[in-house]
């Protein structure tokens, strides 16, 4: 792989519980393969995007002056985030896939998946919640989000984290609605 085809990797900084990338250079290519949120000069990495990053090399987090490990970054991130480490097996093994991945919005949802090559051109074809295996997850949860006035016309995935870290996907469906239930 020649240096141009090889893609970047940057620096980022652990502060205050946020992880942000400064350097604008790094933060545009990030951007574009759609990590992170931008908030002013800085990029704001979500827990697992970061850990993905960190990763696969691409990523080198500091903070103070003090370069931290994948595993130093998720100590420090679990007391806020406990689910990083759930969240991260699911978002490498999507953006493994070849899809690019995004932070869910509300009503449980964990991620926005989008199709291969459509980021940024259409809106996300799938919705992801993310559940670790003997976890138990409320039946009124998942129909809170099954929902077609939530979800219209995007497909809802759970993702199950099994106790080796691999991730099984099932694809959630309303077969019936919560006033059926109640009959």
């Amino acid at each position: 792989m020649d240096s141009e085809s090889k893609p970047p990797s940057g620096i980022a900084f652990l502060e205050n519980g946020r992880i942000l990338v400064k350097d604008s250079d790094y933060r545009s290519f990030l951007i574009q393969k759609g990590y992170g949120v931008k908030e002013g000069n800085f990029l704001v990495l979500a827990g697992e995007e970061a850990l993905y990053l960190m990763s696969e090399g691409k990523l080198r987090i500091f903070e103070a002056d003090r370069e931290l490990t994948l595993k130093d970054v998720t100590e420090k991130l679990i007391p806020t985030d406990p689910d990083v480490w759930i969240r991260f097996l699911i978002y490498r093994d999507l953006r493994d896939r070849g899809y690019v991945v995004r932070r869910g919005y509300g009503i449980g949802l964990d991620f926005l998946m989008y199709e291969r090559g459509t980021y940024g051109e259409q809106p996300a074809k799938y919705l992801v919640i993310g559940v670790s295996e003997g976890k138990p997850v409320r039946i009124e949860d998942l129909l809170r989000v099954t929902r077609p006035d939530v979800y219209s016309d995007k497909e809802l995935l759970l993702a199950v984290v099994d106790r080796r870290g691999e991730v099984v996907y099932y694809k959630l469906s309303q077969g019936f609605s919560e006033s059926q239930l109640d009959e």
